[in-house]
């Protein structure tokens, strides 16, 4: 089994493509204003963007993006006008991680991981 995608629920569907697209991702199916599909550099993963106006649907999400030379993006990112929370840190779960959010307040966790990511030494 492979993680295709994670749909992400916004009224601002226009402003959340603008943001991810800032990031470095590709849009790949303009349905807009009620749907777009963005993929991710690396990897096969792709993001959904997609319409509601339910409250409860938004602002619950937490992305992680991986990228091995985290430090570099950061900084290319900064120089772009995004605002990070948290800039490149060691966490204790051996994992580098800088956290932003986007403009819905979605959380977004850029990280260096490397083999800690799946096979963590506590791995079971």
């Amino acid at each position: 089994m492979n993680l295709n995608q994670v749909t992400i629920a916004t009224e601002n569907t226009r402003q959340l493509v603008s943001f991810y697209k800032k990031l470095g991702l590709k849009l790949i199916v303009d349905a807009l204003p009620r749907y777009a599909r963005l993929e991710c550099p690396d990897g096969e993963a792709t993001l959904s963007i997609s319409f509601t106006d339910d409250i409860l649907l938004r602002n619950n999400t937490t992305l992680y993006f991986e990228n091995q030379e985290l430090d570099a993006v950061v900084k290319t990112l900064q120089n772009k006008g995004i605002t990070f929370n948290q800039l490149p840190k060691n966490e204790s779960w051996l994992w580098r991680e800088a956290k932003l959010q986007d403009p819905d307040g979605n959380n977004i966790i850029l990280f260096k991981a490397g083999e800690n990511r799946k096979n963590p030494p506590w791995r079971i």
